[in-house]
């Protein structure tokens, strides 16, 4: 499924059909050159589960870590990692990514090539193509 996004004000309406596209899926796997707009749909996503923390992008803690609530109140997390400066897949496995990905929890992936190997069958694939200045081609694979 393709979708053009005309300008970052255009996100709020795509997160439905990314919603609908990653049914019971938590691993969402997003790929894209450097601004192409990773992190900013990331931070729309989060909007969207109503996380009240800044979401900034992880790309020298590696992983930041959101609460938000389910209806009854519960916390849940959403785990919002940023792999380009990792050299190897040890390395992903040294910062324990393993039981994130083993986890029930949300986990937003910025350059997720290097953890392929390892991860769950059942992922969402995005692909975030530059058009132009303010246009994006968003890629559900």
């Amino acid at each position: 499924m393709e979708l053009l996004i005309k300008d970052i004000t255009s996100l709020p309406t795509l997160l439905p059909v990314l919603l609908e596209a990653a049914a019971a899926k938590k691993k969402w796997l997003f790929y894209g050159e450097v601004g192409a707009g990773k992190t900013t749909l990331i931070k729309e996503l989060c909007a969207w589960f109503k996380v009240t923390e800044s979401v900034t992008s992880p790309t020298y803690s590696i992983i930041n870590e959101y609460e938000y609530f389910d209806p009854k109140g519960a916390a849940l997390y959403i785990y919002h990692m940023d792999l380009y400066r990792l050299k190897s897949i040890e390395e992903a496995l040294d910062i324990g990514i393993e039981d994130h990905l083993d986890s029930e929890d949300y986990c937003f992936i910025e350059w997720p090539e290097l953890i392929e190997p390892i991860l769950p069958e059942e992922v969402l694939k995005i692909s975030i193509e530059i058009v132009n200045d303010s246009e994006r081609k968003i890629v559900i694979l």
